[in-house]
């Protein structure tokens, strides 16, 4: 039973920690291609450039929050032990 508690909850974090920054690049790689739809540019590099940018400000802005999730986890992975 502890054990299920145990990944569940590793599987809550992953989630807590994984999804503001995928969710927001798959955001704007949908925005990229309806403009490239709309605009007839074909440019790869835009949408790549574009997601590279909003993965490091999703990492400056919330990775202190990210880091003090994961870091809690770790504390209580440790304290079970």
């Amino acid at each position: 039973m502890e054990v299920a508690d145990v990944l569940r909850e590793g599987v809550g974090v992953v989630l807590k920690i994984g999804a503001p920054l995928l969710l927001l690049s798959m955001l704007v790689g949908v925005l990229v291609a309806i403009f490239q739809a709309v605009t007839q540019i074909h440019e790869q590099s835009l949408a790549f450039i574009l997601k590279l940018i909003v993965a490091v400000i999703v990492l400056l802005v919330g990775g202190g929050w990210m880091l003090e999730t994961l870091l809690d986890y770790t504390r209580y992975l440790f304290t079970l032990m």
